[in-house]
């Protein structure tokens, strides 16, 4: 007996439809740290710069810094971040300055 080829033959028409499982990357926290001798300044200059901030912004961020010790700057993927914290850092060397930018997983 032939088969109809209007009729699907068992298993071997089915067609499972599923969708790979992707995890997002992680995320990295890019932080400012403090220190007594960077000028406040600087620091909002890196904060416009390097990060988008307008000069408000930058300026709080920078505020945070100098009275808790530290402030997250942004969130990036790994890539990212480690681009800005290299930014950050030549910068800080070639004013020299001290400045520290590190960064963390999230």
């Amino acid at each position: 007996m032939m088969a109809n080829k209007d009729e699907p033959d068992g298993d071997a028409d089915l067609a499972l439809a599923t969708k790979p499982k992707t995890k997002r990357p992680p995320m990295y926290k890019v932080m400012l740290l403090n220190d007594d001798f960077t000028p406040m300044e600087f620091v909002v200059m890196v904060l416009e710069r390097f990060f988008g901030m307008n000069h408000a912004q930058a300026f709080e961020i920078m505020l945070t810094v100098h009275k808790k010790g530290l402030a997250v700057v942004g969130v990036f993927s790994h890539e990212v971040a480690e681009t800005k914290v290299t930014q950050v850092m030549q910068a800080a060397r070639e004013h020299q300055h001290p400045l520290q930018c590190t960064m963390e997983r999230e």
